[in-house]
């Protein structure tokens, strides 16, 4: 009696792939094998022997889910079934966050077809991989370090798992360095005053906030960034002024932060 001890996709040397993965079928009284019964399709093999018969993963079959795997042989009967698994292609909606300091660091994907496990490919960093059994639609890594040649860059995101590999630039990240102060005009003021900070790499800002003498800080929400410069305004809140004592400007991008000295004064 022809028997079936395991099935291997030769790709994933698991039982589960894709279609036009070759799957082996290890057995015994396999060497009269006709056909494959793969689910409701019947295959013809590529190779047939008493231990080993090859075959085909083909395009009839379901996108994703378990089949049945047994062979037909020439005397009429059939084989032993074992289950085999459709593995689908993985695909990336978004990412968050959008934007990452030099350092990488966590970063969520979106998408489909992630349960199975595989690798997140950022741009053409090292790979990172994820376990097989979560969650098909959201997976969670660590992203690689990265520093761009300017200030920032965009690297694609996709997800390749024994299914296949995402269409590329579905998702993106963006890698920022830090930003750099070069000097504020003026570098005092009082509150309400319109401040000029110079420097690199303010794209992406997150915050600017001033600190007075006190340690007290204020966020400005008006701030605006220009890449080189950022246009802000001392808050009206409960700052308090110092004329001798400075305090000072924060400045946050998802790069990191940076500050300098500006004096709050009456």
């Amino acid at each position: 009696m022809a028997t079936i001890t395991s099935l291997v996709d030769t790709t994933t040397t698991t039982n589960q792939g894709k279609v036009g993965d070759t799957v082996n079928i290890n057995g015994s009284a396999l060497g009269t094998t006709t056909s494959v019964n793969f689910g409701g399709t019947t295959v013809t093999p590529t190779s047939v022997s008493a231990t080993l018969v090859t075959f085909v993963i083909p395009s009839t079959a379901p996108c994703a889910g378990q089949v049945q795997v047994s062979v037909n042989l020439s005397n009429g009967t059939k084989s032993n079934a074992l289950p085999f698994f459709i593995v689908s292609s993985p695909s990336t909606a978004t990412s968050s966050p959008t934007c990452l300091p030099t350092t990488g660091g966590a970063l969520t994907i979106t998408g489909t077809g992630f349960a199975s496990g595989g690798q997140v490919n950022v741009g053409t960093l090292t790979p990172v991989t994820f376990a097989a059994g979560g969650s098909n639609t959201t997976l969670t890594v660590t992203a690689p370090a990265h520093t761009p040649t300017g200030c920032s860059d965009s690297q694609p995101i996709t997800v390749t798992t024994p299914g296949g590999t995402g269409t590329t630039g579905t998702a993106f990240v963006t890698y920022q360095k830090a930003p750099t102060i070069t000097g504020t005009s003026p570098v005092s003021g009082p509150i309400g005053t319109s401040v000029t900070i110079n420097g690199s790499c303010f794209d992406n800002l997150i915050s600017v906030t001033y600190t007075d003498s006190t340690g007290h800080t204020e966020t400005d929400t008006t701030a605006a960034s220009f890449g080189t410069f950022v246009l802000s305004t001392v808050p009206d809140n409960t700052l308090v002024p110092d004329n001798t004592t400075p305090g000072t400007i924060t400045v946050t991008t998802c790069g990191g932060s940076t500050t300098t000295p500006f004096t709050i004064t009456t």
